[in-house]
């Protein structure tokens, strides 16, 4: 059952202190998808319809242009967010596809070699909502093993790609994983019930997430300042309780040179006030179930 929820802390906020007394978690997520997208190369009926660049081909038809908007995520983005990340000593957590592991294993070795988590994102980047059952429980035991297999971890994060009420069961029927992405309702984690069991959602946030560039914003100034608006808000407001802020890009359009700096310069702004804690998934889910679990 995935009943919906109005009311949530109904501005009755709980207590609790991040690590070193911080103020404000900030939670910075990779999608890691090019390679797992539709392609008919892959056997899939069309390629991907949704992005930035899409050329549109009939079904059936290999779009290769689009093919290669994709590869420049795996072959430059992913290390431009890297190299960006090591800068400023922050981890992160990628959002990862088991098939775009796999065609990059190099890349993949990366991510938890620097410290990142892998996080499932599905085995195939495509809308869980559009399976059975069965398809799902399918992809998502995949996805595991290919990003254990590829990473040298399993994931414990949980973020198909357009879930729909069967997404959570299925995580929590499956165990390990000790948190899902699907919810986008909060400022803060919180648990649900599941099966008898108490289970955490760290909500995601679409609003400072790069995919706005898909959908109007042109300069990456634009994107920066949203951030930095953002990033002000709930520092202030953390004064009073604990906040998160999730920031969402994907390796195809913030691992672009000039929306990587954009990148850079926000962490840089982050970075200068105390008491911000760049944290990745796990890091939140475990202490959230620690002191409120």
């Amino acid at each position: 059952m995935f009943a919906r929820d109005f009311a949530g802390y109904a501005n009755e906020l709980p207590i609790v202190e991040w690590p070193g007394g911080a103020r404000l978690a900030l939670s910075i997520s990779v999608n890691f998808e090019e390679g797992a997208e539709r392609s008919v190369a892959d056997g899939d009926p069309e390629s991907e319809q949704h992005g930035e660049a899409v050329i549109r081909t009939g079904p059936g038809v290999r779009n290769t242009m689009n093919e290669s908007y994709y590869e420049y995520g795996s072959r430059v983005g992913i290390w431009r967010l890297l190299d960006v990340f090591d800068k400023h000593s922050v981890k992160v957590t990628f959002l990862a596809c088991g098939l775009a592991l796999e065609k990059n294993p190099k890349a993949a070795a990366a991510i938890t070699h620097r410290g990142h988590e892998p996080c499932s994102h599905g085995y195939k980047w495509t809308d869980h909502c559009s399976l059975s059952v069965e398809e799902q429980r399918r992809d998502m035991l995949r996805s595991i093993e290919a990003i254990e297999r590829t990473t040298g971890q399993r994931p414990v994060g949980w973020y198909p790609r357009a879930a729909d009420v069967h997404s959570r069961e299925l995580a929590v029927e499956e165990g390990g994983f000790l948190y899902d992405m699907i919810t986008y309702n909060e400022d803060l984690p919180y648990f649900v019930q599941v099966k008898g069991k108490r289970f955490l959602t760290i909500p995601y946030s679409l609003d400072c997430n790069d995919s706005r560039y898909w959908r109007g914003i042109v300069e990456p100034e634009q994107f920066l300042r949203y951030l930095k608006a953002t990033f002000d808000q709930l520092y202030e407001e953390a004064q009073q309780h604990p906040k998160m802020m999730s920031v969402g890009l994907h390796c195809r359009s913030s691992g672009l040179p000039a929306r990587a700096r954009a990148v850079d310069q926000f962490i840089g702004y982050a970075k200068q006030f105390p008491g911000v804690w760049f944290a990745r998934r796990v890091d939140i889910a475990r202490w959230w179930i620690e002191k409120l679990g």
